[in-house]
């Protein structure tokens, strides 16, 4: 009669913890880097859109008191962002596939369309155009940058810019000069751009 063969040991599993605690410390670290990166560019962007609307007011001095409050907001914006000890979001990002390049390609297509309106604006004489269009462009890629992103904010920023550039397209019919509306536009675009700043590294 064979003897039974003796059971073997089994290979003790890797517990299951461990795995989920990994990806979730991955997801954290991403979803506060996304979310730095995201106050600096829309701070920094907001900055020159200030100074170009600066550049439409009349007043010179009006026009530097634009241009001095402009950077220490957009430096409160990026010290928010990127202080030690800050809390982490409370929502963690869930990109989608390929996030990364479907953002590239996004902002390749906004880069080359503000491009296009600015050729078409100068092309047809109607320069005074070209501050309302290029916020209407920024404003519509950042609709499929809140998906990408998954960062819901950008479609607020989205809408406001439209809204701002709509005034633009407005105040151009109406008659007001080009200064004008660059200084309307201008100003209107960064400070959408400052509140999307402040509330993505204040809020997450």
């Amino acid at each position: 009669m064979t003897p039974p063969t003796p059971a073997r040991p089994s290979t003790p599993a890797t517990p299951s913890a461990a795995t989920p605690s990994a990806a979730t410390a991955e997801c954290v670290s991403l979803t506060r880097s996304l979310r730095r990166r995201g106050t600096l560019v829309l701070s920094l962007f907001a900055v020159v859109w200030a100074f170009a609307g600066a550049s439409g007011l009349t007043s010179s001095g009006a026009a530097l008191a634009v241009e001095i409050t402009a950077v220490p907001l957009t430096a409160a914006a990026i010290v928010l962002a990127y202080r030690k000890g800050a809390a982490p979001s409370p929502r963690m990002v869930n990109l989608p596939e390929n996030w990364a390049r479907a953002v590239g390609i996004v902002n390749v297509v906004e880069v080359a369309a503000i491009f296009a309106v600015i050729a078409a604006s100068n092309a047809s004489g109607h320069p005074e155009f070209i501050p309302a269009a290029i916020a209407l462009v920024v404003g519509l890629h950042f609709f499929p940058l809140a998906r990408f992103y998954d960062q819901w904010q950008y479609r607020g920023t989205a809408v406001l810019l439209g809204i701002v550039a709509v005034a633009g397209f407005a105040l151009i019919a109406a008659g007001l000069s080009g200064e004008s509306v660059r200084a309307v536009v201008g100003l209107g675009s960064a400070v959408v751009l400052w509140v999307s700043a402040y509330h993505v590294a204040v809020k997450g």
